[in-house]
């Protein structure tokens, strides 16, 4: 499956949880190519091969709240 930008809204409120969701995301190795944080909007966009549902689930194992906004080809 071709990459795509899968864009989520995640309840961060630190560079901790920042930090967490870089983590958890990491461990997805080449499955995910970039990840890209707004703090301020409490936005992360994933460029990936996986499907949304799959990042959803990754992204919960944060510990914070996870919201699927949408996803556009990259």
């Amino acid at each position: 499956m071709a990459a795509k930008v899968h864009d989520f809204t995640v309840e961060m409120t630190c560079e901790g949880c920042s930090g967490a969701v870089k983590r958890v995301l990491g461990k997805l190795g080449d499955k995910v190519t970039n990840v890209d944080i707004d703090m301020e909007l409490k936005k992360v966009s994933v460029t990936s091969s996986l499907t949304s549902d799959e990042l959803t689930e990754t992204l919960k194992k944060t510990g914070k709240g996870v919201t699927f906004l949408e996803s556009r080809d990259g």
